[in-house]
């Protein structure tokens, strides 16, 4: 309003304003200016909407900065690919001087010179070891990037849910505390006669100030998460966002070992140790090929002329003699890999299954913790806490009920939003873990329960 009252005055589209109105002459040509002023003024008093989950998830995975790292690291990667299935570049040899021929007193003289192309071949199959050594770290970086989006999204959806569980413990904080902050502005002005009162009313007041940082400090860990969320976005850490309330399918999981197959099959870091192991293979074979040498075959010519002409055409042919060094410290080193390959692998599997069980406990314990509220909980103790501030201003209710409902009901909402808290970030660990989705975005009947 400000905005608009000041545009008025300038333009001299208001006069004769008094406590009560103001009278208002139209001038047509400052009117598109005006128009313009109040819709900005309108606009910016209006609040963003509530932002969708999913929204947030695209938006991450879109505009995330990391993830240009790990594209770069696949443009590399194919790059070395289609480099390594072709042959070293050919060498050309050049030779040129000058022949002195004698023969008795016959002497002549001219010049000489000669060229020559050399080229390597492999021993047969070296390159094609090289093309599938390349073609895994091919792999190992798109495996890396699908293992980045995959822990971007978690993540994303895990701050989201805390950013929107902050809000809401701040808001029934704030309500607790502005109601009790409220009666006791009606308490200071009561007669306070006796002992009672007056430490009713000390009660009041230090409950007041205890609620008060309880807010604050959940306001803090909110903001924390926001910021968090706002960067991994690409937006400004100071950013304003309003999150809808998530909802979440609590659903039943499958068994253990059908998680374990899934896992194996799809779990980024099994994909990831897996291609490590071949890769190895690959390597153990190659340097035991690296014992048999290379060929180089080199064709040339050659022209003398010192009195007669002397033309020599032919092919040269060059192998290393592998007599001191047989490539055996190479292959040793690269076995060695490889053993340490199966050993992260194994120990891979084991952790993979250990964690497995740890969400899919902690999943279930909080997904029938949860079973154990109805939709309307967190609305029923909300409206006890309300009913029991009005008649406790009325002497109905003893204080030491008013203040145990009071604590109660912010004791709902937390334990509410925790166990939701805990139950998604368990589901989506195992969405990580299994590298396959549990229909998280499925409504759940417990929706409202946090709201």
């Amino acid at each position: 309003m400000a905005q608009m009252w000041t545009a008025c005055r300038w333009f001299g589209l208001i006069s004769a304003p008094s406590s009560h109105h103001c009278i208002i002459t139209m001038k047509p040509h400052y009117l598109p200016f005006l128009l313009l002023t109040f819709g900005k003024a309108i606009s910016t008093s209006q609040a963003a909407p509530p932002v969708n989950i999913d929204s947030l998830v695209a938006t991450a995975v879109d505009k995330n900065p990391e993830r240009l790292h790990y594209i770069a690291q696949i443009e590399a990667a194919y790059a070395t690919f289609k480099s390594s299935g072709k042959l070293a570049n050919p060498e050309l040899g050049t030779q040129i001087g000058r022949k002195t021929s004698q023969d008795g007193s016959f002497r002549a003289e001219g010049a000489a010179w000669s060229v020559s192309l050399s080229q390597t071949f492999e021993w047969p199959g070296r390159i094609g070891l090289r093309k599938a050594i390349a073609n895994k770290d091919l792999e190992l970086a798109q495996l890396g990037l699908q293992q980045f989006t995959a822990a971007l999204t978690a993540r994303v959806r895990t701050l989201a849910f805390k950013t929107f569980a902050g809000k809401e413990r701040e808001t029934a904080a704030r309500e607790v505390a502005d109601r009790f902050q409220s009666l006791r502005e009606v308490l200071v002005q009561r007669d306070s006669a006796g002992l009672t009162p007056k430490l009713e009313l000390r009660v009041i007041e230090a409950t007041t100030l205890t609620l008060r940082r309880q807010a604050a400090d959940t306001a803090l860990e909110q903001k924390k998460s926001l910021i968090e969320l706002n960067l991994l976005l690409g937006r400004p850490a100071g950013n304003e966002l309003a999150i809808q309330a998530p909802a979440f399918a609590l659903v039943r999981l499958p068994p253990q070992n059908q998680l374990m197959k899934l896992a194996r099959a799809h779990n980024f870091e099994m994909k990831i140790k897996t291609a490590e192991l071949e890769q190895q293979g690959f390597h153990v074979a190659l340097r035991k090929n690296e014992r048999f040498p290379a060929i180089t075959v080199s064709p040339m010519y050659s022209q003398e002329k010192a009195g007669a002409t002397d033309r020599i055409v032919g092919v040269g042919i060059s192998i290393p003699l592998p007599l001191w060094n047989r490539n055996e410290a190479n292959l040793a080193t690269s076995q060695a890999k490889q053993r340490q390959a199966e050993a992260m692998l194994r120990a891979a599997t084991i952790d993979l299954e250990k964690d497995i069980a740890i969400a899919a406990a902690t999943y279930d314990a909080r997904r029938e913790e949860i079973g154990d509220w109805k939709p309307e909980s967190i609305d029923a103790f909300r409206e006890a806490a309300a009913l029991a501030d009005k008649h406790y201003r009325q002497g109905a209710v003893a204080s030491a009920i008013y203040l145990e409902l009071q604590q109660k009901y912010l004791d709902a909402v937390d334990t509410l939003l925790s166990a939701k808290a805990e139950a998604m970030e368990a589901r989506l660990h195992l969405e990580e873990l299994t590298g396959s989705s549990l229909d998280l975005s499925k409504t759940s009947t417990f929706k409202k329960a946090a709201r």
